[in-house]
């Protein structure tokens, strides 16, 4: 039940509905938009690369409204898994919360990787003649500072996020402003030939490319989904923190894009000679108010990207520790630390896996690290949750759902089709690097492992198929056979 009390040597319900929207929003507005906006400008090929953000926002919004009802029905720490788990067992027993934490213990320290190369290619604009080891290196530095900070108690990680979210909204507003004081309403609304042609063959790959890095923008919005077990009153606070951080970060995001669009000359966002495209945030702040402004709102552009990872590792740490303790994932996940109660191992791999997508992304583009991990993310994770909760209402018409989707279910329909699009063009748009074969490859790397892990386990299929218990309360039901001190 949303209400209960944790287990004894469990987590603890501390974060209420400001700390959850904050933690959203900061997961959501690192450094996203601030690195993304040249290259929507570049999939769209105009100023009407505002239609990716208010598509991104449309989908957030209809896959945001999967996991309200899914996270309050079931607020467990670990997110989809749980989910996931409830709604398959019955006829492929843990396959698919095993293989959602597999694919999870790489696409979300891959979106964390992107903050970090965000934060190096910002910090580029503070110090032109930083070569590329001296990056490598800082960024490195960066990824160990968070997993430090996170190496304490959920109570002051809160009130950490808390100032980090205000720091977030004040980099975002001041850019906003200053665009505000010399916006070109040419600049931002005159559009090139053809720019809203739907029927043209060029129009709907470059909006499927858009629609990609407008969801990747909105990512985030799910993230206390997977701390549930440290949420106050989740039935209420988990669906509202959802959709506020959804509803708010959407307007930032359009407020930025026109503004952006409003000062710089989009075909600077494209020429990579040209710092728009690198840090075009920057670029704004020194065109309106001077160099010594942009120099000091890019710091505050900095201290936001950090915050984002660390929100966002925060959030996915808890992945495959609450997955080991109800014996869905290997078991050395299943331990916290003593003192402090976070997932220790969970923690640990995800900071090193950020480290290495960071010297992917590093050492190929931002833009292939992006599609990598969507493709990776979409079948176990978007296409099979949307799927669990319409199972799970015919299955399980007994579950308390404290918030139940608005329209039911069109926003599945929406969201279905959206996370499709982007899975169907993602080779198309990454020539040469085929996201779709590698996302293909390592769920069958996992498949693998399942069969690895269950042969020991003695579960489904080398042991008996999963029979589910009569109340919404059995998904910690194994947690208690585990030691996990």
């Amino acid at each position: 039940m949303s209400g209960s009390p944790p287990p004894p040597g469990g987590f603890v319900r501390r974060v209420g509905l400001f700390q959850a929207t904050a933690i959203n929003m900061s997961q959501m507005c690192g450094i996203g938009p601030f690195v993304t906006i040249p290259l929507m400008v570049a999939a769209f090929g105009g100023p009407q690369a505002v239609v990716g953000f208010v598509a991104g926002a449309v989908l957030a919004l209809c896959d945001g409204l999967v996991w309200a009802e899914l996270g309050a029905s079931m607020p467990g720490s670990g997110g989809s898994y749980v989910y996931l788990r409830q709604a398959f067992r019955y006829r492929t027993g843990r396959l698919m919360p095993f293989l959602f934490v597999w694919t999870a213990m790489l696409f979300i320290p891959l979106i964390m990787s992107t903050g970090v190369v965000g934060f190096v290619q910002y910090l580029g604009y503070l110090a032109p003649g930083l070569g590329r080891t001296a990056g490598d290196l800082i960024g490195l530095g960066v990824i160990a500072l968070v997993v430090i900070l996170l190496w304490r108690g959920i109570e002051h990680i809160a009130r950490i996020t808390a100032v980090m979210w205000a720091v977030m909204i004040a980099s975002v507003l001041l850019v906003i402003a200053a665009a505000a004081t010399d916006f070109s309403p040419h600049m931002a609304f005159t559009y090139p030939a053809g720019a809203f042609d739907v029927l043209s063959g060029h129009y709907w790959p470059g909006f499927a490319a858009g629609l990609t890095i407008g969801i990747y923008d909105y990512l985030g919005y799910n993230t206390t989904a997977y701390m549930g077990a440290e949420i106050k009153d989740p039935g209420r606070t988990l669906p509202r923190s959802i959709v506020f951080s959804i509803l708010g970060i959407m307007a930032i995001y359009l407020l930025l894009q026109i503004g952006t669009l409003g000062v710089v000359d989009w075909h600077r966002m494209t020429d990579p000679r040209d710092i728009a495209s690198s840090s075009v945030a920057s670029a704004v702040l020194e065109e309106t108010w001077g160099r010594g402004a942009a120099d000091a709102v890019t710091v505050l552009i900095l201290v936001t990207a950090f915050a984002s990872v660390f929100a966002g590792l925060l959030g996915g740490s808890r992945v495959p520790c609450d997955a080991a303790r109800d014996r869905v994932f290997f078991r050395p996940y299943a331990k916290l630390h003593p003192k402090h109660r976070f997932p220790v191992f969970g923690l640990a791999t995800m900071g090193a896996i950020t480290a290495v997508g960071f010297l992917i992304g590093r050492h190929t583009d931002l833009a292939t690290l992006i599609q990598l991990l969507t493709t990776v993310m979409v079948i176990v994770q978007a296409l099979a949750q949307i799927v669990a909760l319409t199972v799970l209402r015919r299955r399980r018409p007994d579950l308390p759902r404290p918030y139940r989707m608005w329209l039911y279910p069109l926003p599945s329909v929406v969201a279905f089709a959206g996370w499709c699009v982007i899975y169907g063009y993602a080779d198309d748009n990454s020539p040469g690097r085929r996201p779709v074969e590698w996302s293909l490859a390592w769920l069958a790397l996992g498949c693998v492992a399942f069969l690895v892990w269950a042969r020991r386990e003695k579960v489904w299929p080398f042991g008996p198929k999963e029979t589910g218990g009569g109340s919404g309360d059995d998904v910690g039901e194994d947690r208690n056979a585990l030691e996990v001190g």
